[in-house]
This record gives structure tokens, C-alpha cells and sequence, in this order.
């Protein structure tokens, strides 16, 4: 069963969320380039990513195994906000939006997956 990706709000959000994460990460300081600008860069890419595979695949079970990895990788993103933050790598309004950003991404994902959680292993 193919399921189109387009489809999903959790999707539009999360492909709003990496597109703020690419426009701001040239705001970070020089040394962290390398650091925690590309984990930040690679962890909302992989939500992303996440859906559109699950959405690929063919059972409910495995649907729900891609969704749950990138509510993990949202998370994560959320984390190295926070960390952002702490640090002052980014301007105040940056990370604001950031965090109203993946945070309705965590939430539309969190509901998302308790959609999927009534669905048949091989639904």
C-alpha cells in the first residue's frame, strides 16, 4: 500500500521545519560547523526523510516503525535547539521559532502515531 506523503500535515510540517533549520544554520558560530549545526542540520532532515519512506512502505507495521523514527529524530532536533539556545549560537528569534516549529512537528507526529497504533500489522 502506497500512501502519499503530500497528504500528511505531519509531512508539510516537518519540510517547513527542515527548510527554517537550512536557512539559520549559516548562523552559527564557525566551530560549530562541524558540530552541532550539522547534527541539528541531519536530525530535522531525518524526519523528513522518515515519512516520506514509512509512507513507502508497504505494511502498517512497518509505516509505523519509519513514523516512530522520526518523531525519535525530532526529538533529538529539539534537543540541539535547546542546546543552541543554552550555547548562544543562535539569535533569540530564531530559536523561538525553531522550538514553535519542532514542537508542532513532535505533536503532529506523537498523533499520528497513535492513529496508526489501531491499525493491522499487515493493514
Amino acid at each position: 500500500m502506497s500512501r502519499d506523503p503530500k497528504k500528511l500535515r505531519a509531512y508539510h510540517l516537518a519540510h517547513a521545519f527542515v527548510l527554517t533549520i537550512f536557512r539559520h544554520a549559516h548562523q552559527f558560530p564557525g566551530e560549530q560547523r562541524f558540530l552541532i549545526q550539522q547534527q541539528l542540520q541531519r536530525a530535522a532532515l531525518s524526519v523528513s526523510c522518515n515519512i516520506v519512506e514509512g509512507c513507502a512502505r508497504r505494511t502498517a507495521r512497518e509505516y509505523r516503525q519509519f513514523v516512530n523514527i522520526a518523531l525519535g529524530s525530532a526529538r533529538e532536533a529539539l534537543y540541539l535547539i535547546e542546546l543552541s539556545g543554552e550555547l548562544c549560537y543562535l539569535p533569540p528569534t530564531v530559536l523561538a521559532d525553531c522550538r514553535i516549529r519542532c514542537d508542532a512537528v513532535v505533536g503532529c507526529l506523537q498523533n499520528l502515531m497513535a492513529a496508526l497504533e489501531g491499525l493491522d500489522a499487515d493493514g
